[in-house]
């Protein structure tokens, strides 16, 4: 499966602020959509899964589901994104099958490696600079951090999967970071509060 080089990651305290900023992603060509609600009850997450993920189906674009194995068996999403301390891979691919989308984070290159040897199908890679969008930031890693990870990948001969630079990402930020070798970006700010940037960022990507 050929990945789409960018992913809108939802923003939204409730669940209306959630599927309206999805919907506006969906409008203005967005075919990637990673649903990240924290701070919600178990019911109110599946109640919106199952809304953005029919909705996704509607506009051919793909919904992983954020952090919860269970919750993207039960809607039978297109696959999940696990950080560093939820569920493991393996059970992801043991729940989920292997024809679903697992990816992963990570912050450094042992992360990486780990997350390589785990089987991800892509990898969020990140930060790239100060978000508001995450509580318990991991070290920041600027264009330096990508460029130094992806040179050691190659210089230890570790083929490795798609790498997504996430994390306080504009649309400057694009061509140094694809120069690196990463392949595409997580985004959530910028295309929440323009949703019109959808199509200046895949035509960077492209």
């Amino acid at each position: 499966m050929t990945l789409s080089k960018l992913q809108y990651i939802s923003q939204g305290v409730t669940a209306a602020e959630q599927y309206d900023a999805i919907q506006q992603a969906l409008d203005h060509g967005a075919d990637w959509i990673q649903l990240r609600w924290k701070n919600a009850t178990d019911e109110e997450r599946f109640r919106l899964a199952e809304k953005v993920r029919r909705q996704c189906q509607r506009y051919g674009a793909l919904c992983i589901i954020n952090d919860s194995v269970d919750l993207a068996k039960a809607v039978d999403a297109d696959g999940v994104h696990l950080g560093l301390e939820d569920e493991s891979i393996e059970k992801a691919r043991h729940v989920l099958g292997a024809d679903k989308i697992v990816g992963g984070t990570a912050n450094t290159i042992t992360h990486v490696v780990k997350r390589i040897r785990e089987g991800c199908d892509y990898i969020g890679l990140g930060p790239y600079r100060q978000t508001f969008t995450k509580e318990k930031l991991s070290p920041i890693l600027g264009v330096a951090g990508y460029q130094k990870i992806i040179a050691d990948l190659k210089k230890e001969d570790i083929s490795f999967p798609a790498i997504y630079a996430i994390g306080g990402i504009g649309l400057p930020d694009i061509p140094a970071l694809l120069e690196e070798g990463v392949y595409g970006v997580a985004v959530s700010k910028a295309i929440t509060e323009t949703p019109e940037a959808i199509v200046e960022f895949k035509q960077l990507l492209s």
